[in-house]
């Protein structure tokens, strides 16, 4: 508490007093791991173009034969590789696997039903029954 107290600003250290009563040191702890997970970048590089992607924005990667998909709430970009070399990137931030050839974060999911994941969007992407069990099991347990 002694760090608190050092808080010069009396607004930012009362919020931060309110935010630690309400929440705990570890609500402080997730949600500075959210921020720092929001600031992630992906970069997607093809032959003509390097762009930087939050990653907090993707709503989900498809591959159709090597043609990888990045849908976006901005744009969709394309590039050439595997899904497992994107989820080799992507799982530490929350991505699952919900068919052979789609991926979603889990931030982005909204309901998990027999046969599809239903994003925030309402995009229905559909899931396999190979992956089914681990992506209601992570979308339980996901906070």
């Amino acid at each position: 508490m002694n760090l608190i107290n050092e808080i010069e600003n009396k607004t930012i250290k009362n919020d931060v007093l309110k935010f630690l009563e309400t929440y705990g040191f570890k609500g402080l702890q997730e949600a500075m791991d959210s921020y720092v997970n929001m600031q992630q970048i992906y970069i997607c590089k093809t032959r003509a173009a390097t762009s930087k992607i939050y990653i907090c924005d993707i709503n989900y990667v498809e591959v159709h034969k090597h043609l990888i998909t990045i849908h976006t709430a901005h744009a969709n970009y394309e590039k050439y590789g595997s899904l497992n070399k994107e989820m080799e990137i992507l799982s530490k931030y929350g991505f699952v696997k919900c068919s052979q050839n789609c991926i979603v974060p889990l931030t982005k999911i909204r309901t998990v039903t027999y046969d599809d994941v239903i994003l925030l969007d309402g995009t229905k992407i559909g899931l396999s029954k190979r992956y089914a069990s681990k992506v209601l099991l992570e979308f339980r347990f996901f906070k």
